[in-house]
């Protein structure tokens, strides 16, 4: 606690000053935290001082609150891209950033409980800067680091706020904001160290070195290039379930399950908090492994009234995980730059509205950057009008991909091929054939044909036993699964030491 009111007063905060008649004071609270290392050793203990921002009053004491969020594909492409080209991964930790941020509204504060003032006991704190807790404070934090990343010469990215790149002559530097955490890859080491002599200026900052751990997902390096893992909250998880000692199995999901899970007979599930919870952190755990991307898509779909029958669907993916602790997402060296995806869906599949499911994967070269498993807004009437609706929904991704991979000048030098295993969907996306079956689709999707046309995309047919984007759309069969997991180049963690 001493060590960051210390901090506070530092970075000088605020100013003690009389309570103006009418003002809102916000109470404040202590939160205390325990980081730990990716082997669940602690690192270090911590105390921060959080505004009760709940009491802030919207209009008066904070205005827009918008603060960009990191988008995983954004970090999974920069990701590959920096293994393809064996550029360095750099990792920094912005020590108390949110207390960097200027305030432009005047906010109150009571003065924190154990560091009253003695000679002032009914002042209250005038805030300068931000605080943990204050609705504005991400926003306040990202424009402070927005500006200091400006004056070394970045621009932000239009496709991701959260990216950042600075091209000088024949130097090339990304740099990925989450909060206080930044990664760093760059053509040149020496300019990362520039950068850093730059942030020390302006912020407190440790430097971790070598990418290996952020945001709760491990990175390990193999000869082949790196692999991120999510093992350390994967425990986590099966300890908060009660499933640590469980069985493991070989597959996510079955069919059984889908059907059960689509009746009304099975009894509520007794405890919906502790549901909605694992689900939580099984969308988490989907950052990495895209071979859950169908099941927890589905089990997510109950967590406002979960039944008995849910909560097995949701058990069986925490046995699978028990058997698959150790594997993670391959990220591979190359040297091309091309993108390519495969889209799928199953017709039909929810047993209570009978809408189809979507699924999709885009590549980087080898390395899966992109992916998506999602019940369609609306029912399909054809099994070529959901295959179709999921080839727009992939175009999108890859079009917006195509945008960022410009914008960082890794532009492919061929067009995104598509790959979809409905040959109806592929005709409506190189020939005006609608008619009275297919026309509703037009308005809404045209732009899919549009993109061929003008040879932006390549759209193409294979064979179902093909496509890679079928596991993310309805249960396979152990081999099946298997094999389709196996071309998303999930792989092993090496044993340290090995």
């Amino acid at each position: 606690m001493v060590t960051e009111f210390d901090a506070l007063v530092r970075n000088h905060t605020w100013d003690l000053v009389p309570a103006p008649p009418d003002c809102n004071v916000l109470s404040n609270r202590w939160v205390f935290a325990e980081k730990t290392n990716p082997d669940g050793s602690l690192e270090r203990e911590k105390a921060r001082l959080v505004a009760r921002g709940f009491e802030q009053i919207p209009g008066h004491d904070f205005g827009d609150t918008f603060s960009p969020v990191l988008k995983p594909t954004t970090l999974r492409l920069l990701l590959s891209i920096a293994v393809s080209q064996a550029w360095p991964l750099h990792q920094v930790d912005i020590s108390n950033a949110f207390l960097h941020g200027t305030l432009n509204e005047e906010v109150y504060m009571r003065q924190p409980v154990g560091f009253i003032d003695p000679g002032h006991p009914d002042y209250v704190c005038r805030l300068r800067k931000s605080i943990y807790g204050l609705r504005q404070a991400p926003r306040a934090w990202f424009h402070c680091l927005s500006q200091a990343l400006r004056d070394f010469g970045f621009v932000a990215s239009k496709s991701d706020p959260s990216l950042f790149i600075y091209k000088a002559n024949s130097v090339i530097l990304y740099m990925l904001v989450y909060v206080d955490d930044l990664v760093i890859t760059s053509t040149d080491s020496r300019v990362i160290q520039e950068l850093m002599v730059h942030l020390r200026s302006r912020f407190a900052l440790r430097d971790l070195g070598r990418l290996s751990y952020f945001l709760g997902l491990e990175v390990h390096y193999t000869p082949a290039g790196l692999i991120l893992n999510q093992r350390k909250y994967i425990l986590e998880l099966l300890e908060r379930s009660g499933m640590a000692h469980a069985k493991s199995i070989s597959t996510p999901c079955t069919s059984d399950q889908l059907t059960q899970s689509g009746s009304d007979l099975s009894p509520a599930f007794e405890n919906p908090t502790l549901y909605r919870s694992i689900v939580g952190g099984l969308q988490y755990l989907s950052f990495t492994r895209p071979d859950i991307s169908f099941a927890v898509n589905h089990v997510s779909q109950f967590q406002q009234s979960p039944s008995d029958a849910h909560w097995a669907a949701v058990k069986r993916i925490m046995r699978y995980l028990q058997g698959t602790i150790t594997q993670g997402l391959l990220f591979q060296r190359s040297a091309d730059s091309q993108l390519h995806g495969y889209s799928d869906a199953s017709f039909a599949s929810c047993p209570k509205d009978r809408k189809s499911v979507s699924g999709f994967a885009v590549f980087h070269d080898t390395n899966l950057v992109s992916w998506s498993t999602r019940k369609q807004n609306a029912v399909a009437r054809s099994s070529t009008e959901c295959e179709y609706r999921a080839l727009a929904t992939l175009a999108s991704e890859v079009i917006w991909l195509q945008a960022l991979l410009a914008e960082l000048g890794q532009s492919p030098s061929t067009s995104p091929v598509l790959w979809c295993d409905n040959l109806g969907a592929t005709y409506l996306a190189h020939n005006p054939v609608f008619h009275t079956r297919s026309k509703h689709l037009e308005i809404e999707f045209h732009f899919v044909r549009d993109r061929v046309n003008k040879q932006q995309l390549h759209v193409r047919y294979l064979p179902a036993t093909d496509q890679l984007a079928d596991v993310l759309t309805k249960p396979l069969t152990r081999q099946s699964f298997r094999n389709f997991c196996s071309k998303f180049h999930l792989s092993e963690v090496p044993l340290a030491g090995a």
